[in-house]
């Protein structure tokens, strides 16, 4: 990943490393063990990996997504991607966020990945 935004990665921030993609915490997270999970193959969007890329990144999510259970214990989870710069992508290495989430984190955690557009996140409402 040498010539990933993201390089160099501090040893103690990675959490798993496999062939194809790199899992380690935020540097400035939205929670605790918010995790980013990041091919190693330096693409803007997930979707110009092949087949077997994508597959090792969503198999990485996976096993990230169990790891941060186990350590942190958290009710539940964000997980995305912001794939282009109308999606609010601001760093040109795609890569999936892994944001636990817990109890009373927010007042009112309805609408999830919805809220990125506020005003169309509380569809519950809309009768």
């Amino acid at each position: 990943m040498n010539k990933s935004p993201f390089h160099p990665i501090a040893p103690a921030r990675i959490l798993i490393a496999t062939e194809h993609a790199v899992a380690f915490l935020d540097k400035y997270p939205v929670s605790d063990g918010h995790t980013l999970v990041v091919p190693r193959k330096v693409v803007a969007s997930l979707y110009e990996l092949n087949p077997a890329e994508q597959a090792a990144v969503w198999e990485l999510v996976r096993e990230v997504r169990e790891l941060l259970k186990e350590r942190y214990r958290p009710a539940g989870f964000n997980i995305g991607l912001n794939d282009g710069a109308a999606a609010g992508q601001t760093i040109g290495h795609a890569h999936v966020h892994v944001i636990p989430r817990y109890e009373g984190d927010v007042p009112d955690p309805r609408g999830g990945v919805r809220r990125v557009l506020p005003e169309k996140a509380r569809y519950w409402e809309k009768g």
